[in-house]
């Protein structure tokens, strides 16, 4: 069996040559993650909403059609949202992806075993949501596999990786400085 993959290196891997993608991170590690690879403006950090991010990034995909969007976000937020996946599988937005960081546990709270501990398969449920691709990954060569194809099409990836935390990167936390910045990341003067 392989060893298991180091979240910011997956992230910073997934990140590296995005161009002018649209990144929705979720609560805690995967902010941290994203922020860890590279603070921009073209970086959404949700701070307190967990189960929100695939559906802020429907709502980018849907408004910015010429845009690729990717979240990032934990197991622990996808299962608190699974219920966006129906809605995001019927829209069939052809520019947004999801990747979900699974640990097996909710890292935020004291690292409980999340219900990908127990059976639950993410991936799956996006398949049964209407995903026309999904896929597991679990080693290096699979993670290269998946950086190549989320700069092509959309998809729903749910890779696996080593349980534990990283030191925090906090990005800006400010809302409105946030805001701002990726509304000019946009082209988008007016609220």
């Amino acid at each position: 069996m392989s060893e298991a993959l180091d979240r910011r290196a997956v992230v910073a891997t997934l990140l590296a040559g995005r161009d002018d993608a649209l990144v929705v991170s979720g609560l805690g590690s995967a902010t941290y993650d994203v922020a860890a690879a590279g603070d921009r403006a073209e970086n959404f950090y949700l701070w307190g909403a967990m189960g929100g991010a695939a559906m802020v990034g429907l709502g980018l995909a849907l408004a910015q059609p010429t845009r690729r969007v990717l979240v990032i976000t934990g197991d622990g937020e996808m299962l608190m949202g699974m219920g966006g996946l129906a809605t995001i599988g019927a829209s069939q937005a052809e520019n947004l992806s999801i990747v979900v960081l699974d640990n097996r546990s909710f890292g935020e709270t004291g690292a409980q075993a999340s219900h990908t501990a127990h059976g639950t398969d993410l991936a799956l449920v996006a398949a049964g949501c209407g995903w026309r691709e999904t896929r597991r990954v679990a080693d290096q060569a699979g993670l290269v596999g998946l950086a190549a194809a989320l700069r092509t099409r959309a998809l729903f990836a749910v890779v696996e990786i080593a349980p534990g935390e990283k030191p925090r990167v906090l990005p800006p936390r400010h809302g409105a400085l946030l805001a701002a910045r990726f509304r000019t990341a946009l082209w988008i003067s007016d609220p």
